[in-house]
């Protein structure tokens, strides 16, 4: 099977299409978040136009294009740098020691990251620490010779934020960022330290003592004081119970004086209340008594009324809806039995009109099938019916019992002939002639089976018509 140039070349397509994907994916690098990117090489130009010697990315992604420019990862890891400063000297010509530490890290600000870039760019971390503590040692050792021992022992808050200031801005100059400082304490040899740190001692021990003596000096005076307070308080409270007892006691005595006033009024008033209160109970129970009885009077007339007309009414109701029921059947019979023959009546209608549907429906082919000829069509019904027919005839004299038949011929007949001929010809006349019953029906009888002008044909007719239905109809 030859092959495809075409497929070829899409094939050649394709894999240069992937290749040319996977080169981009390769050089599109992401920068993680505790590193920074630096790409350099042919990077760009700034405002003033002049080259960009590096292009710094903190937290994102470039495209790395091969040749032109290349990339390397500075660490954001901070790092912690022990600064043992000895024999620094302060403001006052009095050596120190200042012991320290400093947590510096690469800064991600855009300005100090660029400054990073150019100068830190492929140093060890020791190496960077080395350069930082270099810078820690010269601004600290500045920022001590402007201050006293004092303001650096006592105001250790102030002499912290010189040294962040000082040391930040100076870091920031080879891309790092001051991030804690730690002073573990200040020494120095002459023991001036110590001296004051033995005078604020002292000091504080005898702004104590004093501070003591004071306090129990206040005390014992306050106590004199209280106790004094007490006992002109506990007189007068004395003096003021007694009195207050007295008039106590002066109101108890009035108060039980009011008292047996108030309980003999009430005694009076309540034996005068209980005999009427008694009077007027006896009065109000003879009242309900006369109430309750005429009371029970009408209720036992009530009942007794209430029991003959609610029975009467009850008779009354009950024979109203035994007539109403009674009638409701009726009606309702009434109107089953209609809708019956109604139903039955359609039923049959519908039945007789489906049958001279049908009837209808044959006939029609019947007339039809003889060539849209009524009268032949006719002929053939009663050529099929003309068995039926003949078998009604022969039934009109099937039932007639004839034990025995005695004839006396004399040779009455007309012309000589016999007269039993003449019985045989009168008794088969009494049959309804065949043209009558077709008469009665509202037909009229074909010509094939001979009539005259009385309604019979005679027998030369009657012949030829038989013969001309024997001949088939094309």
């Amino acid at each position: 099977m030859p092959f495809d140039p075409s497929f070829i070349l899409i094939s050649v397509i394709v894999i240069l299409v992937l290749s040319v994907l996977m080169f981009i994916v390769s050089r599109y690098r992401r920068c993680p978040s505790d590193r920074i990117m630096v790409i350099y090489g042919k990077v760009g130009t700034s405002k003033d136009g002049t080259a960009i010697s590096a292009k710094c990315i903190h937290g994102g992604a470039a495209f790395i294009w091969p040749v032109f420019q290349a990339y390397q990862y500075m660490d954001l890891t901070p790092m912690s740098i022990s600064v043992d400063l000895r024999n620094a000297l302060s403001r006052q010509n009095i050596r120190i020691d200042v012991p320290s530490s400093f947590t510096v890290g690469i800064s991600t600000e855009h300005g100090v990251m660029q400054n990073a870039a150019e100068r830190l760019l492929g140093l060890k971390l020791v190496q960077i620490q080395e350069l930082a503590k270099d810078i820690i040692f010269g601004q600290l050792r500045l920022v001590i010779a402007t201050m006293d021992i004092e303001e650096i022992n006592t105001d250790r808050d102030k002499f912290l934020e010189a040294v962040s200031g000082n040391v930040e801005s100076e870091l920031k100059k080879i891309g790092l960022r001051l991030i804690n400082v730690n002073v573990t304490d200040i020494t120095d040899e002459s023991g001036y330290i110590v001296a004051l740190g033995k005078e604020a001692a002292a000091k504080a021990i005898n702004d104590a003592k004093k501070s003591v003596a004071e306090r129990d000096r206040d005390g014992s005076i306050g106590e004199a004081n209280a106790r004094r307070d007490q006992r002109i308080q506990v007189a007068s409270a004395d003096a003021e119970a007694i009195k207050g007892e007295n008039e106590s006691l002066a109101q108890i005595s009035q108060s039980n004086a009011t008292r047996r006033e108030l309980d003999a009024e009430s005694l009076r008033r309540a034996t005068a209340a209980e005999k009427i209160a008694s009077a007027k109970s006896l009065q109000e129970a003879y009242s309900a008594e006369q109430e309750a009885e005429a009371a029970r009077a009408a209720r036992e007339k009530a009942t007794q009324e209430a029991d003959v007309l609610v029975k009467a009414e009850i008779q009354k109701r009950k024979l109203e809806l035994d007539a109403e029921a009674q009638a409701e059947q009726t009606r309702r019979i009434a109107k089953g039995q209609a809708d019956a023959i109604y139903l039955k009546m359609e039923a049959e209608a519908r039945g007789m009109q489906e049958l001279l549907t049908k009837q209808a429906l044959g006939y029609g082919k019947l007339v039809e099938s003889a060539g849209g000829d009524a009268l032949n069509a006719t002929r053939m019904m009663l050529a099929d019916k003309m068995e039926e027919l003949m078998k009604v005839q022969v039934e009109a004299i099937k039932g007639i019992k004839i034990d025995k038949v005695t004839v006396w011929d004399s040779m009455g007949g007309k012309e000589g002939a016999p007269a039993t001929a003449n019985f045989l010809s009168g008794m088969l006349k009494s049959i309804p002639p065949m043209n009558e019953m077709f008469k009665m029906a509202g037909m009229e009888l074909p010509e094939y089976l001979g009539k005259d002008n009385k309604g019979a044909e005679a027998p030369e007719v009657l012949e030829k018509t038989e013969a001309k239905a024997e001949t088939p109809v094309e």
